[in-house]
């Protein structure tokens, strides 16, 4: 699994790993712009039912600058995860500048009702070295 998903961060029974991609096609460095996909698979391997409700995300670009995105779920859905079970998703992220990273954290909330952040382990976004 580690190395389909070499990012991972585990906290009160909830796994988040996290794989990533330069998306070439996708990015114009002329342009100042490169684009990465991120794939999360969140697992439960917790004694209860959870679900998903909110998303934070830290995204640090190349020169340091801080950009805090938060929301409801993750594209459109809020999922609930059953022990055993796990949930997938890809998303997107754009940079003006060809490195940078990504770190945050889900707020969850379990079938006993009570609430808790989950960890998103912090990722590397580096495009190619030649993408100037």
């Amino acid at each position: 699994m580690a190395v389909l998903f070499p990012y991972s961060a585990r906290t009160a029974g909830i796994v988040v790993r996290v794989s990533v991609s330069f998306l070439s096609d996708q990015s114009e460095p002329a342009s100042d712009r490169w684009f990465w996909a991120y794939h999360i698979r969140l697992e439960n391997q917790g004694q209860q039912e959870v679900q998903l409700l909110t998303r934070r995300w830290v995204i640090i670009d190349g020169r340091g600058a801080r950009h805090l995105v938060e929301g409801e779920g993750v594209v459109g859905e809020q999922p609930v995860i059953a022990p055993g079970q796990s949930y997938d998703y890809v998303s997107g992220c754009p940079l003006d500048t060809p490195t940078g990273s990504m770190e945050g954290s889900y707020q969850m909330i379990g079938a006993d009702g009570a609430l808790f952040n989950v960890a998103i382990p912090r990722f590397s976004l580096i495009g190619p070295e030649d993408s100037r």
